[in-house]
């Protein structure tokens, strides 16, 4: 089994965690079982009770998925990995194995509108309040820390307005709060950024996207320390069973051998396509990361990064004039690029985030989060740029 954090990024991508069986397959096998058999019942009251090694039931642990989460966590450089369902599935088991009752949680305003209800809505059902912040000025934080502060959530680049966040400067302001800092680390990928080693605890992915990256299955992973996936978050998941099938990981442990190669070649399509929306007269701006006009660029070039250079990652955003019938012409002129909610994808996708992701929100309230009527998000993937270039230039020619 390949465990060493010394390898290199492109070799742990298509070699870490891998496990073979005594028939010695080349590719990983698909253990596609709900349980696992005893050679005697004190054997399994053994493995229940952790004195003997061994597998219990899928809602668990599977030997398929124990090779992903040791190839993730490898990649994050964290302790241990556990897989999810989904990404949100994800999120919530991070949530709920960070807070109680009577805690508190602090928030950027800017994050995916299911993120926000989990903790606009569904938390403070059982009794966990929340402060919403804008969450690129870290004294914000510091700013909405109450006596029972016990996390801290964001995500940066964030959904879908490419929002960054310093993590270190925000790390810090958790812990000396005694809180712990989650990162949803999605648009960045674990390739371009690597929030624990800027002082985050906990990471989360939805491996749906860059991952898998081929619009195939669902997944989600949560990262981090020992102690606390074994005493906070296993028993959460183990009991509320957001399970991922062995089958999806799988699917996501091929689809991450050619990981970089994808990130890479959809980054540099996406920096070009910035520049090329950028200078067209129907937009009024674009947000690229690491774009001279990006708010925050110097801190994306510094957290952001893929080959010892800056990175920007696959999302262009950009706000068009005239609004929701300027964003749904460009989207309906789009001839290559398909308009989908998905991201992170092989292919290019496009949306309205007001009518999709964010529609769950009044106009005032996607304002404040700086999605507006005209604003549209593009995944870009990793076709021909020039053909790209062409299907984006021609839709905006049609806005005149």
């Amino acid at each position: 089994m390949t465990k060493s954090t010394d390898l290199k990024t492109d070799t742990i991508l298509v070699r870490g965690g891998t496990s073979r069986s005594e028939h010695k397959e080349t590719s990983e096998a698909i253990f596609l079982t709900s349980g696992f058999v005893y050679d005697s019942a004190e054997e399994a009251e053994a493995r229940f009770l952790g004195e003997a090694p061994g597998y219990l039931y899928g809602r668990y642990a599977n030997p398929t998925n124990t090779m992903l989460e040791q190839k993730l966590a490898t990649l994050e450089g964290a302790d241990l990995c556990r897989l999810t369902s989904s990404g949100m599935a994800a999120v919530n088991g991070a949530l709920l194995a960070c807070v109680k009752a009577g805690d508190h949680i602090v928030a950027g305003k800017a994050l995916f509108s299911s993120c926000r209800w989990l903790i606009e809505t569904f938390l403070p059902r059982y009794g966990v309040e929340y402060t919403l912040v804008d969450s690129a000025e870290s004294a914000n934080w510091a700013a909405a820390i109450k006596p029972n502060t016990k996390a801290f959530f964001l995500e940066t680049p964030a959904n879908p307005i490419l929002e960054i966040s310093d993590i270190r400067a925000i790390a810090d302001i958790a812990h000396n709060a005694g809180a712990k800092l989650i990162i949803d680390n999605v648009f960045a990928t674990p390739l371009l950024q690597k929030p624990m080693a800027l002082g985050a605890d906990i990471v989360i992915y939805s491996l749906t996207k860059h991952c898998d990256g081929q619009g195939r299955v669902l997944g989600g992973a949560i990262l981090g320390a020992e102690k606390w996936v074994l005493e906070e978050l296993d028993p959460i998941l183990r009991h509320t069973g957001p399970a991922m099938s062995p089958f999806v990981a799988w699917v996501v442990l091929k689809g991450m051998e050619t990981m970089s190669l994808r990130v890479e070649r959809a980054c540099n399509n996406a920096a070009k396509l910035a520049d090329i929306i950028a200078a067209h007269s129907a937009v009024n701006f674009v947000r690229y990361p690491t774009r001279i006009d990006h708010p925050q660029h110097e801190l994306a070039a510094r957290q952001m990064t893929m080959s010892n250079k800056p990175m920007g990652g696959t999302i262009v955003a950009f706000e068009l004039k005239g609004g929701k019938s300027a964003a749904f012409k460009f989207l309906n002129a789009l001839k290559i690029i398909d308009v989908s909610n998905n991201l992170g994808d092989t292919k290019s996708l496009a949306t309205h985030p007001a009518t999709t992701t964010h529609k769950l929100f009044e106009a005032e309230v996607q304002v404040q989060m700086g999605v507006t009527p005209g604003y549209v998000r593009l995944s870009v993937g990793i076709e021909d740029v020039e053909d790209l270039a062409e299907d984006v230039t021609r839709a905006l020619e049609t806005l005149g």
